[in-house]
């Protein structure tokens, strides 16, 4: 059973940072690998995917944070980052971490490639 919770949400102005993290409670005593990635979600809208990563450390972004926003892990996979820069309004939104063992080498951005997900942190940008 893999639990995620994250943090690091908030309130900043348009041009701020903010750094979210997702603590991953797995059986470390195992070398199962997971790709896991960071979604958001507007009110009314279905969730989308905004960075991925997978077991090798490749990740890939969404189009509108590229050269914004940044993801990691720890070599465990204990915890996962998504460092946001240049923030807009537009980047406001409840971001989820998500986490699977399926298809660890590959960095998805789909959610239907995820069963693990934490209980979201609210981020608000303003103008």
């Amino acid at each position: 059973q893999v639990q995620l919770v994250e943090s690091g949400g908030g309130s900043v102005e348009a041009g701020g940072s903010l750094r979210l993290s997702c603590a991953v409670s797995r059986d470390t005593s195992s070398s199962r690998r997971y790709s896991m990635a960071w979604f958001r979600q507007y009110p009314g809208d279905e969730r989308e995917g905004v960075a991925a990563i997978d077991g090798f450390s490749r990740s890939t972004y969404r189009d509108s944070v590229k050269g914004r926003f940044n993801i990691s892990q720890d070599t465990a996979q204990t915890t996962l980052y998504l460092q946001m820069n240049s923030l807009k309004p537009e980047d406001t939104a409840i971001y989820y971490c998500a986490a699977d063992d399926d298809r660890w080498y590959v960095p998805s951005r789909n959610r239907a490639d995820y069963k693990y997900w934490g209980q979201g942190t609210q981020v608000t940008v303003s103008s």
